[in-house]
């Protein structure tokens, strides 16, 4: 249990803070506690809707949303989440977990090999 409340903790920070907390979130539940790859899933998307209002209202108050520039992107997700959850409730677990470990594997890899466009302008000054 306790591991759960500090997981919840953790990824409720880094969601925060804008990343997504399920990358901490579904892979603690996994490791964990014994739920199935699509209930951590399902918890993970349970436990976005609270994080989320909080963490967009305060980036609202430091004026931080561009509201244009979103709206594509928010309808768009719309429909890509309606056809990512029917292809995740027709898939096993087993393929779901691989498919996420994939995922976070290449997104790992590219956070690792990015180059930093900012660093360079600050060390040219």
């Amino acid at each position: 249990m306790i591991a759960a409340i500090l997981s919840g903790a953790f990824a409720g920070v880094i969601s925060g803070m804008g990343i997504g907390g399920g990358t901490i979130l579904i892979p603690a539940l996994l490791f964990f506690t014994k739920v199935s790859q699509h209930e951590a899933q399902g918890i993970n998307l349970l436990f976005f809707i609270p994080t989320a209002i909080i963490s967009l209202w305060i980036h609202f108050r430091n004026k931080s949303v561009a509201v244009k520039v979103g709206w594509p992107v928010i309808i768009s997700g719309v429909f890509g989440s309606v056809f990512g959850a029917m292809l995740a409730g027709t898939l096993s677990g087993g393929l779901l977990r691989k498919l996420f470990g994939g995922f976070l594997l290449v997104m790992g890899l590219y956070e690792i090999f990015k180059k930093d466009k900012n660093s360079k302008k600050e060390g040219e000054k």
